[in-house]
């Protein structure tokens, strides 16, 4: 992780001095417990005694930890300052802060991002006791939108990754539609994935559990749930939900496949309109993303298609980041729903990695949802791999 670690803080330096914030501080204790999400981008292993890093805008970046972890500090090879103490950090982050003299410090809280809300409330009180009669107690504003900036613009070396595990995920769904037949149970085809997940050396990405999501037929349940026994039969829409981590990184994608029935070549009229309805809403949803537009306007664009054509909107966002989660930070591509807080306001920017994937329901055969992986770039968005454009028939 050591190349992601060294672009990720020179990235963070970045960013500082885009948004006129003079110092970014993590504090951290016991991480293998309670980690903050944003450790692995800037320092790649886990701390265990309380820990602060501070990555400053005129490029200084200083690690003050327990003695016993500075030769793991001095691995990243990020920090231009490794400071170890025994008995207490204290006066060591007093006497930085002192010395960078910050006129505002982000730290990791947010009503909005998971992913940048790494700050537990007792760490908080800590620190809170540590910068008591001090300037710097009076200085802290939220990393919220900086959080966003930092996981959401990937790095070369980050996209190199969800590549690979795209291509990987692509492999694995390639030799499972060889798999799939009539008789074999949702289960079966789970387990069957799994079993090339340990081929290919890969991890999921998400909770094994459901890990493919594998749905066959009406009677399947719908959403993040375990495989289960219905059998896959002749007239079945068969629909996968599966990604997988690989260097840290993941895929996430939707597939749909028609297990034709006896004297069929080709799916129902139904089934076909339904298909043909997502695939358009994912194309134009892709076509229109350009940095500078807000989750929410493409978002719009999804949900539009899907209910002009009869369907039932979906009760769930278009789409989301992707990264080292398979749901990674800041906004999404989604609704002014409740449940999302300010995350659809958030713009889309180049460098930015998402999901698309909108939903229907075909009533009497079932859920029908792709999901593709998409680049931002300067002039608009690009497809990660090659995008599901026709059914896949079995």
């Amino acid at each position: 992780m050591s190349k992601i670690v060294q672009e990720k803080v020179s990235q963070a330096v970045s960013i500082l001095k885009e948004m006129d914030i003079d110092a970014w501080l993590v504090f951290v204790r016991e991480t293998s417990a309670n980690g903050d999400p944003a450790l692995p981008l800037i320092y790649g292993h886990d701390l265990t005694w309380q820990s602060a890093l501070i990555i400053s805008k005129s490029g200084e970046s200083t690690v003050i930890l327990g003695q016993l972890e500075v030769e793991a500090a001095r691995q990243t090879g990020s920090y231009t300052k490794i400071i170890p103490y025994n008995q207490s950090l204290k006066s060591a982050l007093l006497e930085t802060l002192e010395q960078l003299s910050p006129n505002k410090i982000a730290i990791n809280y947010s009503k909005n991002d998971v992913l940048a809300d790494g700050l537990s409330l007792g760490l908080y009180q800590v620190l809170m006791d540590f910068l008591q009669g001090t300037p710097w107690a009076d200085r802290l504003v939220s990393s919220e939108k900086f959080m966003a900036a930092l996981r959401g613009r990937k790095t070369q070396e980050e996209v190199k990754r969800i590549r690979t595990a795209i291509a990987t995920t692509d492999q694995i769904y390639n030799r499972t539609y060889e798999f799939l037949k009539p008789g074999l149970t949702e289960r079966q085809v789970a387990e069957f994935m799994q079993f090339l997940m340990d081929e290919y050396n890969v991890q999921p990405a998400w909770d094994l559990a459901h890990c493919p999501v594998v749905n066959s037929g009406p009677d399947s349940k719908m959403g993040h749930v375990q495989p289960g026994d219905i059998q896959i039969e002749r007239g079945h829409l068969v629909h996968f939900d599966f990604g997988v981590m690989q260097n840290e990184y993941c895929s996430d994608i939707q597939r749909m496949v028609y297990i034709l029935d006896l004297g069929e070549k080709h799916p129902p009229e139904v089934i076909q309109r339904g298909f043909e309805t997502m695939v358009v809403s994912i194309q134009d949803t892709v076509a229109a993303i350009k940095p500078g537009m807000l989750g929410k306007e493409i978002d719009a664009i999804a949900r539009k298609i899907i209910t002009d054509a009869g369907y039932t909107e979906f009760m769930h966002a278009t789409g989301h980041h992707l990264g080292r989660l398979a749901h990674d930070g800041a906004g999404i591509l989604g609704p002014e729903w409740e449940r999302y807080g300010d995350t659809p306001n958030y713009p889309i920017e180049a460098g930015h990695v998402y999901t698309v994937e909108p939903s229907l329901v075909i009533p009497g055969y079932g859920i029908l949802s792709l999901e593709e992986d998409i680049l931002v770039k300067d002039n608009g968005a690009v497809f990660m791999s090659e995008p599901q454009l026709e059914m896949i028939l079995r």
